[in-house]
Formats: C-alpha cells, sequence, structure tokens
C-alpha cells in the first residue's frame, strides 16, 4: 500500500459492531487497500463522540427521505454544518449566543437584507 506523503497508514480503524465491518475489512487488507498490520476494532461506542456530533445530520435528513443526488445531498448538509457550527460557537469573529452577528453572517452568505 503506497500513501500520499501527507497520510500515514492506520495502526487501528474502530467500528461499531456492525456485522458488514469485518468482511469489507478483510476484502479490502486482501486488496491491499489496507495494510496487513492495520486492526479492526469493532466496539460499540467506542465512536461515539463522533457519533454524536453528526446525529442532528440524520435527524433532519431523513423526513426528506434521503437525497436524490450526490451534489444535493453536499450541498444540503454542508448547509447544516454551517448552522450547527454558528449555533456551537465555532465561527471566528462570531460569539456563541449572538444572534445578531448570526443573522448578519447569514444575510451576507445568502446576500439577503438582515
Amino acid at each position: 500500500m503506497l500513501a500520499a506523503s501527507h497520510t500515514s497508514e492506520p495502526r487501528v480503524i474502530n467500528v461499531d459492531k456492525n456485522a458488514a465491518y469485518p468482511r469489507a475489512f478483510n476484502e479490502l487488507k486482501a486488496e491491499g487497500r489496507i495494510p496487513q498490520s492495520c486492526e479492526l476494532r469493532p466496539v460499540k461506542y467506542l465512536n461515539n463522540l463522533i457519533e454524536q456530533d453528526h446525529r442532528f445530520i440524520k435527524r433532519l435528513t431523513k423526513p426528506g427521505l434521503g437525497f436524490f443526488s450526490w451534489e444535493t445531498a453536499w450541498r444540503t448538509i454542508r448547509g447544516f454544518e454551517i448552522m450547527n457550527m454558528m449555533r456551537k460557537g465555532q465561527l471566528q469573529g462570531m460569539e456563541k449566543g449572538n444572534v445578531e452577528a448570526q443573522v448578519a453572517f447569514v444575510a451576507k452568505l445568502f446576500d439577503v437584507a438582515a
């Protein structure tokens, strides 16, 4: 397996206990896409922080019956993410809870009057 200069080979891949992961992992190893030294670690709650961070997207997309194209999914999820980052106070120059700054940012972003 040839890694790009800015990446390194994974030592461990953490997944939940979905039964499909071991088979897919072994197939990728056999193809040489995952290094032979890599270990699969199926632990139900190990990735819980990551799963919790994007669960709001799952809640928002389910009623829409999914997406009909990759482009639609990419644009929609990008919008969800930026709104969530604003809510969590993760944008530089905008404090968490500063609704006026958030409204001005969205108005500027979409070129509408606030």
